[in-house]
């Protein structure tokens, strides 16, 4: 189970966390855009539908590997467009807790010129720790 990490001064983080500890077995998984990834289509509707799909791709990966999104100890988010970002974060932040829940590990946003995928606009990248004591059963909800 991942344990906040946060100096006993500094204010709760907005949707994410300062910083998490955790021990167990490490899954990283490589960046998950906004596509399904049988058709390899771009989820039509904009930056809240891409990173729902992102999301939803990265519970995909999880479950294969045995885990849950409340595993998750670190998410890095590239977006190709800040303002959208912006102006859709209620949206996106909607997405956030219809897929992973109200858990909210550290995470940070990075603003990139682009994406490898054409019309790709977000790209998640996550890791993952499944506790040592398997007795603890963490869940995304």
């Amino acid at each position: 189970m991942a344990t906040d990490v946060r100096p006993s001064n500094w204010p709760v983080g907005s949707g994410y966390s300062h910083g998490f500890s955790a021990e167990g077995r490490a899954i990283f998984l490589a960046g998950q855009i906004g596509w399904d990834p049988v058709t390899l289509s771009i989820a039509p509707g904009g930056m809240p539908a891409q990173v729902r799909q992102s999301l939803a791709n990265i519970v995909t990966v999880l479950e294969a590997a045995g885990a849950n999104a409340g595993h998750l100890v670190r998410l890095t988010w590239f977006i190709t467009d800040r303002e959208a970002y912006l102006k859709d974060r209620q949206a996106i932040g909607a997405a956030y807790r219809e897929v992973i829940g109200r858990h909210f590990p550290p995470m940070s946003v990075i603003v990139v010129a682009g994406l490898l995928e054409p019309g790709a606009m977000v790209e998640i990248e996550a890791t993952a720790v499944i506790p040592s004591d398997t007795s603890v059963n963490s869940t995304g909800a």
